[in-house]
């Protein structure tokens, strides 16, 4: 399934506690050959790993290891490697399993716990938010509805949208020997200010980031035309001959406006730490960031998106005891995914940034309510 299916109801029957083993396995794909080759061998290794796994738990009745494995089994079977994303999530219990690609990149590794790992798709969920495009010229107007690597052409709520025909001054033709210039021209201003009131219509509607993509003189014509609703924009592509797509196109030259997003994102919750810091409503490192969460007085938790630690809970903090820690009462593979559920669960906002931009604090930081 595509991470695009995420829906807050499933993801919250993906973190309901099952009894023991939950197996999560993860891996990055590779979109193109030769290196997806990789991709096959890859898999039946981390397989192989989780039989071993799931061999070395003396608690587990072989009835239950069949089981698991049975279901393991069955997930990897279904995995389609001829168009995959980034990266690949393979849930099983004794009971199910399911398979998700990602459009992200994911480490390799396989998690035994009472819950599956979800911490992956969550990200790859955040990832995928959706948006519009809002593409813009003097005589015509599309919206896009995108998330994540789909885009598809709204067509409702007036979309698309064209001018009433114009109707020259013949008086001022014959006099003058001109037509009104097409991006200062007056029925121009007001097709553009029914655009810019439309694309407010549907933003109040469905609030989501709108990126905007036209020729220079068209957009600059656009904002000053309108109101409110197209100064928020998130992104723009100064570019036409993309008002009508294609979509595969259109998608492809918006990627360095998603990636300038993205950063400013990332920058923009740097800040949000540092003056949470100077205020003393912050909290780093792992053991601060678990003790807020679980009072509930984180407001963000931002993390590296490959953070993974192995903990023993002992008297509320956490004890790291390495990844190759065998699972046994106390003990958690990943104490981070419980730690972005727990903080989901609290109403927390959950960024995740890249490796290494969060040296300083140990990967883990929050903003705190109070």
């Amino acid at each position: 399934m595509d991470s695009n299916g995420l829906t807050p109801d499933v993801l919250r029957e993906l973190r309901t506690p099952r009894p023991y083993p939950a197996v999560s396995l993860t891996m990055p794909t590779h979109r193109r050959e030769p290196r997806s080759e990789e991709d096959v061998v890859r898999l039946r290794n981390l397989l192989a790993e989780a039989g071993r796994r799931l061999e070395a738990e003396p608690e587990l009745t072989r009835r239950a290891r069949l089981a698991v494995r049975e279901q393991l089994g069955r997930a990897v079977s279904e995995v389609d490697l001829r168009h995959p994303l980034d990266g690949l999530l393979l849930l099983a219990d004794a009971d199910e399993h399911s398979v998700w690609y990602l459009p992200r990149e994911v480490p390799e590794q396989v998690v035994l716990g009472d819950t599956y790992l979800t911490r992956n798709l969550v990200a790859a969920s955040e990832q995928s938010r959706p948006y519009w495009v809002l593409g813009v010229a003097a005589d015509r107007a599309t919206l896009w509805s995108g998330r994540g690597e789909s885009l598809y052409e709204h067509r409702e709520d007036g979309f698309p949208m064209a001018p009433e025909p114009e109707t020259w001054d013949t008086e001022r033709v014959e006099r003058i020997g001109d037509t009104p210039s097409t991006f200062t021209d007056e029925e121009t201003r007001r097709f553009l200010r029914s655009v810019d009131e439309a694309v407010r219509t549907v933003l109040a509607q469905q609030p989501r980031l709108l990126h905007l993509v036209g020729l220079a003189p068209a957009l600059a014509l656009l904002e000053d035309a309108g109101n409110a609703a197209t100064h928020t924009a998130a992104g723009r592509l100064v570019k036409g001959g993309l008002t009508d797509g294609p979509a595969p196109v259109l998608l492809r030259e918006l990627q360095p406006v998603f990636e300038e997003c993205a950063r400013r994102e990332q920058d923009e919750t740097l800040v949000r730490l540092d003056e949470a810091r100077s205020r003393r409503a912050f909290a780093a490192g792992l053991d601060e960031v678990w003790e807020s969460v679980r009072e509930r007085r984180a407001e963000v938790v931002a993390l590296e998106e490959h953070y993974r630690v192995a903990v023993r809970v002992t008297d509320g903090h956490l004890l790291p005891v390495g990844d190759t820690a065998p699972h046994r009462p106390g003990i958690c593979d990943d104490i981070v995914d419980e730690l972005v559920e727990a903080a989901l669960d609290g109403g927390a906002e959950v960024v995740f940034l890249p490796d290494d931009m969060l040296a300083g604090h140990d990967r883990i930081a929050g903003v705190l309510r109070y």
